[in-house]
């Protein structure tokens, strides 16, 4: 969850979460040596009025500063192209959940489960209770099991949609007529919000994502009390 003046990332809570953030970090890295090193470069330009010749015309320079950015792009092409694979990599789901999106609200379906499928709206400001977060809260939150991998099948009816969630690495287009798939997985319990990150109409800020994440226990008896 996001707080106020927030300026890097949410923490992560997925392993796919965790790479993603060591990746900018890694990346955030480079961007700043490489900004430090023109700027040097630029204010000696600047404040001196001596020319050396020989590095002016020098092979050497022309060669290394043909060769270095090339090295850097391999340096963060690398880790992403891992990250990438990692994140369309599927082993053995646990439990496959189909979402669907809709002008403005989510709806949910255990394709495990003979007949578990609900709609997700917003919650009005009116009937918020005490401690629940304006714009965030939903009256039929997706609850899943922990430490497992599931597999999000996402799609949806009407208009262009995104499932997004920070803190867990997801983020995935709701595309109608197409189905997308992702990983879910959570280190640890708690409740994860999300929005809708793909402008779909008048009510697109109305699209709020909360996702529970429970023991495997606690998941069970909450899939036999809805169904």
């Amino acid at each position: 969850m996001a707080y106020p003046f927030q300026l890097g990332l949410q923490d992560a809570s997925s392993p796919i979460m965790e790479e993603l953030m060591n990746f900018h970090d890694h990346t955030l890295m480079i961007v700043f040596l490489i900004s430090s090193l023109v700027l040097y470069i630029i204010t000696l330009m600047l404040t001196t009025k001596l020319t050396h010749t020989n590095t002016m015309d020098a092979q050497e320079v022309e060669t290394i500063w043909t060769i270095l950015p090339a090295v850097i792009l391999i340096m963060i092409a690398l880790p992403s192209l891992r990250i990438l694979y990692m994140m369309d990599e599927i082993n053995n789901p646990a439990l496959t959940v189909k979402t669907m999106g809709h002008q403005w609200y989510w709806s949910y379906e255990y394709t495990d489960y003979e007949d578990l499928s609900f709609d997700s709206y917003m919650t009005p400001t009116s009937d918020l209770k005490p401690g629940e977060l304006r714009l965030l809260e939903v009256d039929n939150r997706m609850v899943l099991p922990m430490e497992l991998p599931i597999r999000m099948l996402t799609s949806s009816e009407d208009v262009l949609h995104s499932w997004a969630v920070p803190s867990l690495g997801l983020k995935t287009d709701a595309i109608p007529g197409r189905l997308n798939q992702m990983t879910i997985s959570s280190n640890r319990p708690g409740l994860f919000y999300g929005q809708c990150s793909e402008i779909c109409g008048s009510n697109h800020s109305f699209m709020p994502i909360v996702l529970e994440m429970v023991p495997l226990k606690v998941f069970e008896d909450w899939s036999l009390s809805m169904t």
